[in-house]
């Protein structure tokens, strides 16, 4: 349902089996079934709404037959509110050399044993279907977003495939999600998201960013793209979650987002705040008395100093991942608040302004997420 707009940002509520989703909103990613340090009752307390699972390492290990069995996604983690589940196109297609594209689905080893297994969009709906998530993605090819002659094959595949997926998906409490791909050309991505308005879906996820383009062109895709969804249906922009490319995001009229980032540069010692990230294994914060961020609610920053954190991290300390990551997830679902208030009350412009302006990145950062971004789907 939504609500209200204020410019292209749009406050909507989402309701699912599990729970109202309040958007926008941000998923953290919980690959195996569980998101890395945290449990499901820190993932209340932190404000999570909803989380993501991996459909291909979950259907890898355990299976998706032994999660049916004992009960679907939500009692085997014990996790009660809302999961999405992606489709695993995306770490198949990362697999590179180790899989095997047709038109009727794709060929690929397992990164863990080596085993060969085929993905179709039938088989893709039944491991959904059978984890039962409360959203399913459609199976998609992935492309370079840059090659544009492998977009136009690739588009023609993933619009077959969504229908196939549509035709097969018969679970009615499971809303099921296309995905709108085309690269970087925004005639592709028109053309992408005509296709797949007419097909229906519960909602449309925008894939094929954030994997190799600059900042400007993801956001001018995201300018040709949203307009070209239906506004009575949520916007999902897969697999972005760095602060300022969300809210640029939000901007442009995009509900809801994923990604490893928050958990993944935790466990390496860097954690965010309003300025900008900072990387507590370095030597200035040895005596740094002050939390992470001064005016942050989290259990980290009520409770540690900066050099406290900086020497667990030195020492190796598992404490240390968990309360990096309890600070950066608390930190982005704070965002999301100040986001959604700022919309009701009609000053979201005001506040973009204000973020981006407090908010530093540098190049090297870009770069970096750009790599980590091409490998992350094997690392979860």
């Amino acid at each position: 349902m939504l609500h209200r707009t204020d410019g292209a940002a749009r406050l909507a509520t989402y309701h699912t089996p599990h729970g109202a989703i309040q958007m926008p909103a941000f998923a953290p990613v919980g690959t195996q079934a569980n998101v890395k340090t945290l449990e499901p009752r820190d993932l209340h307390e932190l404000g999570c709404q909803i989380i993501l699972a991996n459909t291909y390492h979950l259907y890898l290990r355990p299976g998706h037959r032994l999660i049916q069995k004992l009960g679907g996604l939500h009692r085997f983690m014990a996790w009660d509110g809302p999961i999405l589940t992606d489709s695993g196109g995306y770490q198949v297609f990362s697999l590179a050399d180790q899989r095997q594209l047709d038109d009727d689905g794709v060929t690929f080893r397992s990164h863990i044993d080596g085993s060969l297994h085929r993905f179709t969009p039938e088989m893709v709906m039944e491991i959904e279907q059978a984890l039962g998530p409360d959203i399913a993605m459609v199976l998609d090819e992935c492309p370079d977003p840059l090659d544009r002659a492998y977009n136009r094959q690739a588009l023609d595949r993933t619009h077959r495939w969504a229908e196939r997926c549509k035709a097969s998906h018969t679970r009615p409490d499971q809303a099921l999600f296309g995905i709108v791909q085309g690269g970087i050309f925004p005639d592709l991505r028109q053309e992408s998201a005509a296709f797949l308005t007419q097909l229906d879906f519960h909602g449309y996820a925008i894939g094929g960013l954030a994997v190799g383009e600059t900042k400007e062109q993801m956001y001018a895709t995201l300018d040709e793209t949203c307009p070209a969804l239906p506004q009575e249906k949520p916007r999902y922009l897969m697999g972005v979650g760095a602060p300022e490319d969300i809210v640029e995001a939000v901007a442009r009229g995009v509900d809801l987002f994923d990604c490893v980032l928050p958990t993944r540069i935790a466990r390496n010692g860097s954690l965010l705040t309003p300025e900008g990230r900072i990387n507590l294994r370095n030597a200035r914060f040895a005596e740094d008395p002050r939390p992470v961020q001064e005016d942050c609610g989290c259990y980290t920053c009520r409770t540690f100093s900066r050099a406290y954190l900086r020497h667990l991290y030195k020492a190796g300390e598992i404490s240390a991942l968990r309360l990096g990551t309890i600070h950066n997830v608390y930190f982005l679902m704070e965002l999301m608040r100040q986001i959604r208030a700022a919309i009701a009350a009609g000053t979201f412009a005001d506040f973009r302004a204000a973020f981006l302006e407090r908010y530093q990145i540098s190049n090297q950062q870009v770069r970096h997420e750009q790599r980590q971004r091409r490998i992350q789907a094997m690392r979860g």
